[in-house]
């Protein structure tokens, strides 16, 4: 039987918090840039050219727009990942695969207070290798580590 963690919820909604954030500066800097006309005529030097302020309100929309769309990106190829503890080894993201004979140990310190534990383990060229495993990344890690400690006593 194989244990799932999925991608946590608070990586998620903080990446969402990023998006509206973004699509919310890009609102208020082009009202202010392009329709505030008390905004503008007072960032507008006499000679009739703008300053950097009214330049800055003007062309940074469209950078907050891409921002925004860049993460919503990210968070669609994102949005499978989750770590899978099988009867063999730690599966990472779907890449990452961590037989549980080549874990040496698994250090907890930090689990309670934190919401991280690492491993380490011993990759196949002999090199030791550490993974950090957060519950700010994925949720469920309580039954992962209980399987883990549990696979390599």
């Amino acid at each position: 039987m194989a244990i799932e963690a999925p991608l946590s919820k608070y990586k998620r909604n903080n990446i969402l918090i990023y998006i509206a954030v973004c699509l919310g500066l890009a609102g208020w800097f082009a009202y202010d840039g392009y329709l505030n006309q008390s905004f503008i005529s007072e960032h507008t030097t006499e000679e009739g050219n703008p300053n950097g302020v009214l330049v800055f309100n003007q062309k940074s929309p469209p950078a907050f727009v891409v921002a925004a769309l860049l993460l919503g990106g990210y968070l669609y190829a994102i949005r499978q990942r989750k770590l899978v503890a099988d009867e063999n080894e730690l599966i990472v993201a779907g890449k990452e695969r961590i037989p549980y004979s080549e874990i040496e140990k698994i250090d907890k310190t930090y689990f309670g207070d934190k919401g991280f534990f690492t491993i380490v383990y011993r990759k196949g060229n002999g090199t030791e290798a550490k993974r950090r495993l957060s519950d700010r990344q994925y949720d469920n890690l309580k039954p992962i580590l209980e399987l883990l400690v549990e696979k390599i006593t």
